[in-house]
């Protein structure tokens, strides 16, 4: 929910609202089960901050009013009590600012995860492969449906990128100290002299962000679609269905061609591109709070190096906790609970 300060235009609310019930009554969206519940979401939120709008709106008014008689009033028993009303009123208002602030629990949202190879060169896109599916199947094990919204495959069946959409209760809470830097070392399938190399993947794990929560200005998007490509640069598509978004007032450019369908691919760019703008947010009011109030382990920023994964020793190292796990063929199979257990001590499970 955003800052009703900041916000309190009922007339352009009521529009938006108006334009959503259009929108789910359009036979086609109907028929697209994702856009619909995704629209659904969206009503019940711009509903509720209509609600919130309206509640403020007429404390606004009560207050105006009660101000204006004590300007007028004489007794000072009346003084009294009048002050003391409008100190109800003032804390009644706080507490609608307050709930509309707060929103959706941010612990309890869902996850938009991107994956990518960094040094390392094809061990790098294969171990970040192998990451994609230690995430997938321990989402599968939570009954967390998984949605790729962007990829960029390798010639060796890795990836150079790979971004995807976890949803469940409380995803983000559980995955969200998996952001930073992977380190492997082992020795590639490719190596025939048998040297372990040692390549970096970094992960970013986003809380999803709403239509509401993040709103995007048509005038701030600039939009151009171009032709889906495969392996090796090569064109798989003879028509524009790949989309890019560059949004200007922060630079951030999100591109996306997994579906053979442009407006798809755009739906898919504009929910990657809402949850990064909304983890900016968050990360300039972590940076905000006071070393006291830090997590342990912190946020883990894309440039920290957090965990490494030794082949050679069967062993996964976590080193903002300082705790290794020698069952790592395993944990890489999905089966992760003691991993994050270890990093979410109140994490209930």
């Amino acid at each position: 929910m955003q800052d009703l300060m900041e916000s309190n235009n009922l007339q352009k609310l009521k529009g938006e609202i108006e334009e959503t019930e259009r929108e789910l009554n359009n036979p086609e969206v109907l028929k697209d089960q994702e856009k619909l519940k995704n629209l659904s979401q969206k009503y019940k939120e711009l509903k509720k901050e209509e609600k919130l709008l309206v509640s403020l709106k007429e404390i606004e008014e009560k207050i105006k009013t009660t101000e204006e008689l004590l300007k007028k009033e004489k007794s000072l028993e009346m003084i009294s009590l009048i002050e003391q009303e409008l100190k109800n009123l003032a804390d009644e208002k706080q507490k609608i600012e307050k709930e509309g602030k707060s929103g959706e629990e941010i612990e309890e949202k869902n996850a938009i995860i991107e994956i990518r190879a960094g040094t390392g060169g094809e061990e790098a896109g294969l171990f970040a492969g192998d990451l994609f599916r230690m995430y997938s199947r321990f989402a599968e094990k939570n009954n967390w449906p998984v949605q790729i919204l962007s990829s960029s495959p390798t010639s060796l069946n890795g990836y150079k990128e790979i971004i995807f959409n976890v949803k469940g209760k409380n995803v983000w809470e559980a995955l969200r100290h998996e952001s930073g830097v992977h380190r492997v070392q082992r020795i590639p399938t490719t190596e025939k002299s048998g040297r372990i190399h040692t390549s970096t993947v970094s992960v970013a794990v986003l809380p999803e962000a709403s239509e509401v929560e993040v709103k995007l200005r048509p005038e701030d998007l600039e939009i151009s679609t171009f032709r889906s490509s495969g392996h090796g640069g090569q064109n798989v598509q003879k028509v524009e269905t790949a989309v890019r978004i560059i949004h200007k007032p922060t630079g951030l450019v999100v591109s996306c061609q997994e579906e053979r369908f442009q407006q798809r691919n755009k739906d898919k760019a504009l929910k990657i591109l809402r949850a990064r703008l909304l983890a900016q947010q968050l990360e300039k009011q972590e940076k905000e709070l006071t070393e006291e109030r830090r997590l342990q382990i912190g946020k883990a920023m894309r440039a920290e190096k957090i965990r490494t994964y030794n082949f050679p020793q069967n062993r996964i190292t976590d080193h903002r906790i300082n705790k290794s796990w020698h069952n790592l063929k395993k944990i890489l199979q999905g089966n992760l609970e003691e991993v994050i257990n270890d990093l979410n001590p109140d994490l209930a499970r």
